[in-house]
């Protein structure tokens, strides 16, 4: 919620659970008279606004703050991906990749880059949507406006000019 508060109080902005349904701001902070607010949707999505006690506030404030913390180990120090005693297993005895093989595809990879690049403008955009976004050919056609047939015989020669490139 982007509104004005004169006063706003100086804590940072914090990164906040998907989850975290509330935000919670104070208004003349540096005042005598502070007053502490917690804004949320309702159930028919209405945007409210309440004014709160500082006991009130002090505790939502700890809990987005323990929040926080419970995020920052997650992202940090938890492994996110689910570890079967298969994928432990593959892990423990996958091959660990040669220098030389990684500076190989590296190269390759370039090389395959520079090569779609000096295509035409037409067959470059047409063979990028077909292989990289996974569009199909009537896909591409309906966005080109042109024939499906045109679309196939445009990225039919692209491929012929990549394999006249690397096999010369």
């Amino acid at each position: 919620m982007d509104v004005y508060r004169p006063g706003k109080d100086p804590r940072p902005a914090r990164r906040k659970d998907k989850d975290n349904p509330y935000e919670i701001f104070s208004v003349g902070i540096n005042t005598d008279n502070p007053h502490f607010y917690v804004s949320f949707k309702d159930g028919q999505g209405v945007q409210i606004c309440m004014e709160i006690d500082k006991a009130v506030f002090d505790l939502l404030d700890r809990f987005e703050l323990d929040d926080l913390s419970f995020l920052n180990e997650w992202d940090r120090h938890i492994e996110h991906s689910e570890l079967t005693e298969a994928a432990l297993h593959a892990r423990a005895i996958a091959d660990i990749e040669s220098v030389e093989l990684t500076a190989y595809k590296s190269m390759r990879n370039e090389q395959l880059r520079r090569a779609i690049a000096a295509l035409p403008e037409t067959q470059r955009r047409r063979l990028v949507m077909y292989y990289f976004d996974g569009l199909t050919y009537e896909e591409i056609a309906e966005r080109e406006r042109c024939t499906h047939p045109a679309v196939i015989k445009s990225v039919k020669a692209a491929i012929s000019k990549l394999k006249k490139y690397f096999f010369k």
